[in-house]
């Protein structure tokens, strides 16, 4: 188990981090490590181990082992979903990674209050204290949300199970043969967590101008301005703060709500939907305008652009060109990583609103993108697009303007499947490396978004699409919010706007409840969203991934509607077993190592 491993690294740098000489020891290399509480540094550091291992991808990866794109490179995700998913060879695992965070939190937990963090100033001490141990509880609950995400399901006595519940640093004569604790225990203490998290942390980090503003448990302790913002001003922004915790304890209500854990997970949707409206209310309920292509927003990706409306809770800024460098067309000297799927393009609907089936919807299929949902522009690049002032030619006829070929399969780094990937990229980068031009990213771990369509989910599951209970907004407001900010139904001057499709299921919970699932198919597409997502709705893992190849009837004629041929064909398998797919498998060298562990059914 790596929580041993943890333990001996920590005790070994007790053992060597003080020492005089290395022949000769002085007696206090001897030390343990509650011997740390002297050494605020050192006990800091476990905190910030554990941020490190937050388990967030700053990368579109996990998306290739769904429906919605494939890779051109062989990775695990792509052969996972190739039917090579075993307990023993599991890329989704969260196991060691969010184990090792839980351990240093609870290291951490047991020493903070003994450590002299301010020791000239009673006000600061207790302000650092209480900040600190709000990241630990709020970092314990995020890595059990992940855990249960991954590794929680029903075993073969029909119960529903989470993983080992460790709340307590575990050491050298520590009983590691644990059971599994049920999932709505695991549900319970992330909710604690959270709400410990909430008790202690300012709602987000700003500094502030008048003692008034103070707390009066600090002011009580002659806590002022100055050292008010040291603790909990805007230098600490991008630390778990009280809306993040808020948002997370959000996130476990949805899992623990959907169809694959609702029955025992003592979660409602109501819940579901209460917690998300709590986070919403923090902006009053404000969708950004812009929240939907906030990649593309130069100035407030700049250092000196403030925060964005859309971005509950990011990594810090990046400088670099690694996501076009992986995704550009080569063309653009990019590899060509990701590939949308046809899958995934048939899901936007039309400007109008309504699905492409729609038999009114106004879809050609020999002018495929012709007035469809304007997201699919800005997400998707498909052929005939203009990307970085380049046409991109996809299909399978010559492109006279590019030196290398964007055309189906043409080289190792063209699309498998007519598409490239287009979304969270900057075109102002160029990935080139004799004329490299970097430009400023931002990754975002939490985005409003996303909590608008938790609420919508859960609420419509709870209310129906037009019940509110009792928060003032429904599903079905959301849902119309996101569409119209996304350019569906456009204004027309003196035409009342209306979104045809979206009224039509309005009246109706199930179209409703498929329509939230498709929008957030398409508004969270390429953040590694779209696998969990299936799993907890317990849709099919299985269908496979299509694309598109376009032809020329005469080649020497230039490309229009009426001279290209679309033909969809299969381009990549899903290789899934829903019988018991939908939960994650617990490591098979855990299940070999401790008898109290259970396996959830169906994985050997």
């Amino acid at each position: 188990m790596k929580t041993r491993n943890i333990i001996f690294y920590l005790i070994g740098l007790l053992v060597f981090s003080s020492c005089e000489d290395m022949f000769e020891p002085a007696d206090e290399n001897t030390r343990q490590i509650e011997d740390l509480t002297g050494e605020s540094a050192y006990v800091h550091g476990l905190l910030i181990y554990a941020y490190d291992r937050m388990p967030y991808l700053t990368t579109t990866q996990t998306d290739v082992a769904t429906d919605d794109a494939v890779t051109n490179v062989t990775n695990n995700y792509r052969t996972m979903a190739l039917g090579t998913w075993q307990s023993d060879n599991n890329p989704m695992s969260q196991w060691d990674q969010c184990k090792d965070g839980v351990q240093y939190v609870n290291l951490f937990l047991s020493m903070v209050e003994k450590v002299s963090w301010a020791p000239s100033s009673a006000s600061k001490q207790q302000m650092f204290i209480d900040r600190l141990k709000g990241e630990a509880f709020g970092l314990r609950a995020l890595f059990y949300y992940y855990l249960l995400q991954a590794h929680g399901g029903l075993a073969d006595d029909g119960k529903l199970y989470g993983v080992p519940l460790l709340t307590t640093p575990e050491n050298g004569s520590s009983d590691y043969n644990q059971p599994r604790a049920l999932f709505a225990d695991c549900v319970k203490q992330c909710f604690a967590d959270c709400d410990s998290a909430m008790a202690l942390l300012p709602v987000t980090y700003e500094n502030i101008s008048t003692a008034d503003a103070i707390p009066a448990k600090y002011r009580a302790l002659g806590a002022n301005v100055s050292n008010f913002n040291l603790v909990f001003g805007e230098k600490a922004r991008n630390l778990l703060s009280g809306k993040v915790a808020e948002a997370i304890k959000a996130q476990v209500a949805l899992l623990a709500a959907s169809p694959a854990f609702r029955e025992q997970s003592g979660v409602t949707s109501q819940q579901a939907a209460l917690l998300c409206a709590n986070v919403l209310k923090r902006i009053d309920w404000e969708l950004d305008p812009q929240g939907n292509i906030w990649y593309k927003n130069k100035t407030k990706l700049e250092p000196e652009g403030g925060e964005m409306l859309e971005i509950l809770w990011r990594e810090d800024r990046h400088k670099n060109a690694d996501q076009e460098s992986r995704n550009f067309p080569p063309t653009l000297y990019g590899k060509g990583e990701i590939n949308p799927s046809q899958n995934l393009v048939d899901a936007f609907p039309m400007a109008n609103g309504l699905p492409i089936s729609a038999n009114n919807s106004g879809y050609v299929e020999k002018n495929p993108y012709a007035d469809r949902d304007p997201r699919l522009s800005h997400y998707i690049i498909y052929n005939g697009a203009k990307f970085r002032n380049i046409d991109i030619v996809t299909g399978l006829y010559s492109n006279s303007k590019s030196e290398v070929k964007d055309n189906l399969g043409n080289v190792p780094a063209s699309t498998r499947t007519g598409y490239y990937m287009s979304k969270l990229l900057r075109e102002d980068v160029n990935p080139q490396s004799s004329n490299l031009v970097e430009q400023q990213h931002i990754y975002a771990r939490i985005r409003y978004t996303e909590i608008f369509l938790a609420f919508a989910e859960a609420a419509n599951d709870a209310w129906g699409p037009t019940g509110d209970g009792g928060t003032g907004h429904s599903a079905y407001d959301i849902i119309k919010a996101i569409r119209e900010r996304a350019g569906i139904a456009p204004e027309v001057p003196g035409v009342e706007r209306v979104d045809v499709y979206l009224e039509e299921c309005k009246n109706n919970k199930d179209m409703m409840t498929s329509l939230i699932r498709n929008e957030r198919r398409i508004e969270l597409c390429f953040e590694n969203k779209r696998f969990w997502d299936l799993r907890r709705w317990m849709l099919p893992l299985n269908e496979p991934v299509d694309g598109v190849e376009i032809t020329k009837i005469d080649a020497d004629k230039d490309p229009d509607p009426d001279n290209l041929v679309y033909r969809r064909f299969k381009v990549e398998d899903r290789v899934f077993d829903s019988s018991y797919q939908y939960y994650g498998p617990i490591p098979r060298g855990e299940i070999l190592k401790w008898s109290q562990l259970t396996q959830n059914k169906g994985w050997e």
